[in-house]
């Protein structure tokens, strides 16, 4: 039997979910680009993390296997960016939510044995995605939108199970500043010198790299120590709650009657397994 997950780990898993949720405004906020977008976002991610470690510095042991998760990172947080300004926050939210099912289906290839309840949450989420394309047809905003969420969650599952790996023996915070710090390098030559326009936007940028990034990446990473990787699928599947509401509060984005139908079916079958998991 699995020892019980402490309370402190749901709580960290549900402040990173909620902040990673919550961050896809930024790409309706800003006026730049994804790449430029993810570029800042690591790099003051990475910058602020550095300088926490600074003034406290973690024990542990590096490997160098986690630098791979840098690419990763900076693949996930592209697509879902640009999954967003290319639909819309509700279709790009629920595209990443695709992330249960390839976490399932990775967990089985690693040699795991998901439970009846995780191949079912994973065809519900594949149900759900089926239900928001109102036209299968290259072009369509929305189905451009929806395969970049996709390959969001993809990368994503990629991402948490090589953290889960990795993250044993070594701080979150190291772990995390120095996945920041690749992905940034990853995407500085795609940047092409963009900067963002005023000190507004220079705040909200800085808000986008220490808060929704270096505080949620850390969090997020801490946390795999404890919650097993299935029970993380179903938890971050609840990002497009908290996008979604956000998105029609701040920018009048509401849902249509496929997103509520589709959001119905990924949302509503990862509360229940939530609940079920305790």
């Amino acid at each position: 039997m699995s020892p019980p997950v402490p309370a402190r780990a749901w709580f960290a898993l549900h402040v990173a979910v909620f902040l990673f949720g919550s961050a896809g405004l930024f790409a309706k906020g800003l006026s730049m680009s994804a790449e430029a977008l993810v570029f800042w976002r690591t790099a003051i991610a990475a910058l602020a993390l550095a300088l926490w470690l600074r003034w406290r510095p973690e024990a542990g042991r590096f490997r160098a296997l986690s630098l791979l998760a840098g690419p990763l990172l900076a693949v996930h947080w592209l697509s879902f960016f640009m999954a967003i300004q290319v639909s819309s926050v509700a279709i790009g939210l629920m595209g990443y939510a695709s992330y249960p099912l390839f976490a399932t289906v990775l967990a089985a290839l690693g040699g795991e044995r998901p439970r009846r309840a995780d191949w079912g949450c994973a065809m519900a989420v594949t149900a759900g995605l089926l239900v928001l394309v109102p036209h299968w047809r290259l072009g369509d905003s929305t189905l451009v939108g929806l395969a970049w969420g996709v390959l969001s969650g993809f990368s994503f599952a990629l991402l948490a199970a090589l953290n889960r790996r990795v993250s044993r023996g070594c701080g979150p915070v190291r772990l995390a500043m120095a996945q920041n710090a690749v992905a940034a390098f990853c995407l500085m030559p795609f940047v092409d010198g963009a900067l963002a326009s005023g000190p507004g936007q220079w705040l909200w940028l800085i808000a986008l790299g220490v808060v929704w990034t270096a505080l949620a990446h850390t969090l997020f990473i801490a946390c795999l120590r404890h919650v097993p990787p299935q029970t993380v699928a179903v938890v971050a599947a609840l990002e497009p709650v908290y996008g979604i509401a956000l998105a029609a509060l701040l920018f009048a984005e509401i849902p249509g009657a496929r997103e509520w139908i589709g959001g119905a079916l990924i949302i509503g079958v990862t509360l229940w397994t939530t609940l079920r998991r305790g």
